[in-house]
């Protein structure tokens, strides 16, 4: 699959979301939104990347920044996952991985030495007009959020 660059327009969608709602990516216009996508909710690595942003929330949004986290996950399982994690930013569920694969992060990767099908942990920052502002893929769980923040240069 194609990856998204710095300069690409943002594709837009919409997806049901684990509380019951739905996000579109372009009622955010007018705001810098973070979107991550991860393999699946509740897993050890995941568990990680997702409570990383919500300690990161805060300062996060206080530079302008929305968060917004996507898996093949369904809604039922992403609400488990909020509520065991206290997740307060929105997970949106991409059962058919339309998504996914529209944003590049869906494809071969490398998983225990095996080349699998699969998702592939992703973040996209994307500016107030839908332009895509940073691209990262095959992501590491741990101290993403951090080197994403220097990125960003947020303190």
């Amino acid at each position: 699959m194609p990856r998204l660059a710095p300069g690409d327009t943002a594709p837009d969608f919409t997806l049901p979301t684990a509380d019951g709602g739905s996000v579109t990516l372009s009622d955010l216009r007018g705001e810098h939104v973070v979107v991550y996508f991860y393999p699946a909710a509740g897993t050890p690595g995941c568990t990680t990347q997702a409570c990383d942003f919500r300690d990161s929330l805060a300062s996060l949004q206080s530079h302008g920044y929305r968060v917004l986290g996507v898996s093949p996950d369904g809604v039922e399982a992403l609400a488990r996952f909020a509520e065991a994690e206290s997740l307060t930013f929105p997970l949106a569920s991409d059962p058919d991985r339309q998504v996914l694969e529209a944003w590049g992060a869906w494809g071969e990767k490398t998983l225990y030495g095996k080349t699998v099908t699969g998702v592939i942990r992703s973040t996209v920052v994307v500016d107030p007009q839908g332009v895509v502002e940073l691209a990262r893929y095959n992501v590491k769980a741990t101290g993403h959020v951090a080197k994403l923040r220097r990125d960003l240069g947020i303190d």
